[in-house]
């Protein structure tokens, strides 16, 4: 039976003590990933920052856990606005530029107030 692994990166942490993602075997599951800045810990200002930075950690995460971005599978994102999913889309393409090899993905409304204006988890099958 396998063991489970937390993982975690420098830069991105969560409040509670929860890691970033976990692995048992050959999936990997994350929490919450937003945009922080890892140079700063504070969330970056605009929404194409906070992209540029959440698909970092995504990337980090899933390569610390043994995978590679090709291993994610999919992934949700949650949205203050959806309408404005140009700075989504534009790091996703970069992420995942093969049309046929990108995960299944499902947008929805960020319910709540403060700064973060994107977040996302995804699952990885590594291997």
């Amino acid at each position: 039976m396998a063991k489970r692994k937390s993982i975690y990166i420098e830069g991105f942490s969560h409040a509670n003590p929860i890691p970033n993602a976990s692995r048992i075997g050959n999936l990997i599951v994350t929490g919450v990933i937003n945009g922080v800045d890892p140079a700063t810990g504070k969330v970056a200002p605009t929404l194409e920052q906070q992209c540029a930075h959440m698909f970092t950690h995504v990337r980090r995460i899933v390569e610390t856990g043994g995978g590679s971005t090709e291993d994610i599978i999919k992934m949700t994102v949650w949205m203050a606005d959806a309408s404005k999913r140009e700075a989504l889309n534009h790091e996703w393409l970069k992420m995942f530029p093969d049309k046929d090899s990108r995960p299944a993905r499902h947008t929805r409304p960020r319910v709540g107030g403060g700064d973060v204006l994107i977040q996302c988890d995804f699952m990885a099958v590594v291997g």
